[in-house]
């Protein structure tokens, strides 16, 4: 039948995508390591890159709808924009001092921190299964945190948590602001995080290689964005987390590939942990959706 044709090739197409974008983020931690300016020259060059490169994608998306998108952001998708970006300067500056599998994993934790926060602060229930993946999740984090004492990784490990509370709260508010154009909100955080750099730090004050790698890392940020806004269109939102759940193994093997970075016995044992919890949630939720969908 030409439907089901069209729906399968849809679905490949969405794995295919959410897939490549998993990989894509999965370079950040190699990138920001790579890059020899600080944090804050980075986001101001990732912002402008990728503000540029994420604004033609909503105008283009726009005009493909005939103009229906709205671009007006009202005062939450401004809170959007700058929550975004604060926990984006957390992100970044915790791959200056810690093992990038420390905040990938860490980062990984942020669904199961957003629903703890969202039963905490607006009583939202949230599922059982998810309550114990958070519960065995926490503990793989707390022995890759523990690990951090005395090793001078203790602050990439502290801002990696800052960022994945940050994370958590943008998708809370992400579900409760439905109206707000959420991809336009982040090219908005992207160009904030360019003004926040220029006023503060030289972003001009780097050398050539380190300008190619910042301008590379901007538009590997926005190809990320678009290839998963793109490819979660298509595909159920359990089979979505749990592609998007392999930005942690890439951004592992990626460290290990191109930075020769090891990270301490028990940095593994914690994130083994974790990678556990989240795959073994996202699993199950693919599991069932494909279930009820036969």
């Amino acid at each position: 039948m030409p439907g089901t044709t069209d729906t399968a090739a849809e679905r490949t197409l969405g794995i295919i995508l959410v897939s490549a974008s998993a990989a894509v983020f999965g370079l950040t931690g190699v990138l920001t390591k790579s890059i020899h300016a600080d944090p804050l020259t980075i986001t101001c060059w990732r912002g402008f890159v990728g503000s540029i490169l994420i604004t033609l994608y909503v105008l283009w998306r726009r005009r493909r709808s005939g103009g229906r998108e709205s671009l007006r952001l009202g005062w939450r998708g401004w809170l959007l924009a700058v929550e975004g970006a604060l926990a984006s300067i957390a992100f970044i500056a915790a791959f200056k001092f810690t093992y990038v599998a420390n905040v990938a994993v860490i980062y990984a934790t942020s669904p199961f921190i957003a629903a703890l926060l969202a039963w905490a602060l607006v009583r939202e229930k949230f599922r059982l299964q998810t309550m114990l993946a958070a519960a065995v999740s926490l503990c793989g984090v707390g022995i890759m945190v523990w690990s951090g004492f005395g090793t001078g990784h203790l602050l990439g490990d502290g801002l990696a948590l800052l960022m994945t509370v940050g994370a958590a709260l943008y998708m809370i508010m992400v579900r409760a602001f439905r109206d707000t154009p959420v991809v336009w909100a982040g090219a908005v955080a992207a160009f904030l995080l360019f003004v926040l750099g220029w006023l503060v730090t030289d972003p001009l004050a780097v050398s050539p290689r380190d300008a190619v790698l910042l301008a590379t890392f901007g538009a590997s940020f926005a190809l990320a964005s678009i290839l998963w806004t793109e490819g979660s269109r298509l595909i159920p939102a359990p089979e979505s987390g749990l592609l998007g759940s392999a930005e942690v193994p890439f951004a592992i093997l990626f460290a290990f590939l191109f930075l020769a970075e090891i990270p301490p016995a028990a940095s593994m044992i914690g994130g083994a942990i974790v990678l556990c919890a989240i795959f073994a949630h996202a699993g199950r939720d693919w599991l069932v959706a494909r279930q009820r969908a036969l």
